[in-house]
């Protein structure tokens, strides 16, 4: 089964609303989100950042790195960052696959399976597992490499990615 590491909103300044909260939260999880990256580089598995716009459709992603890390988590930031074979996608909305190129990527790379970090684990990363099981995807959220604003819902959204959506989650 070939497996692939998608990074939902990962490069991040932490300059919006509730931005302390999930800063605080990737703070604490980065060590686990870093060996996942770096697990799948060793392993030679696909890394692939799907990461919010804020409005600018032209895919820098080497402008969204640098502004992130003039933010609140510059050094993380700078840790995760892209290289240059990874793929990058802008995303518009919550979950990675709604308006971007992301399912012809996966089939491009013949992947079956995501491996799933980033951040809010509540919205953009329990979305984008939910439309990987409708585009037909084994799906497995990391959420000890996922950052939440709200370890409550966090809990009940991943109980709902386990239980209705049919994700396995790993901790």
């Amino acid at each position: 089964m070939k497996d692939a590491l998608l990074l939902v909103d990962v490069i991040n300044d932490f300059r919006h609303e509730e931005g302390d909260k999930l800063l605080e939260s990737f703070r604490e999880r980065h060590v686990a989100l870093l060996r996942a990256l770096e697990d799948a580089r060793r392993r030679d598995i696909p890394v692939i950042y799907a990461n919010d716009n804020f409005g600018v459709w032209d895919g820098d992603s080497k402008r969204l790195v640098a502004e992130a890390q003039e933010g609140e988590a510059g050094e993380l930031v700078e840790r995760i960052a892209p290289r240059a074979h990874d793929r990058f996608v802008v995303k518009p909305r919550y979950s990675a696959f709604d308006h971007t190129p992301l399912v012809l990527i996966l089939r491009e790379l013949d992947v079956e399976r995501i491996l799933l970090a980033g951040s809010a684990t509540e919205m953009c990363v329990v979305q984008t597992a939910i439309d990987a099981k409708e585009e037909g995807l084994k799906v497995s959220i990391l959420a000890d490499a996922c950052a939440t604003t709200d370890p409550e819902i966090e809990r009940l959204a991943l109980r709902y990615a386990a239980e209705i959506v049919g994700a396995r989650v790993d901790r």
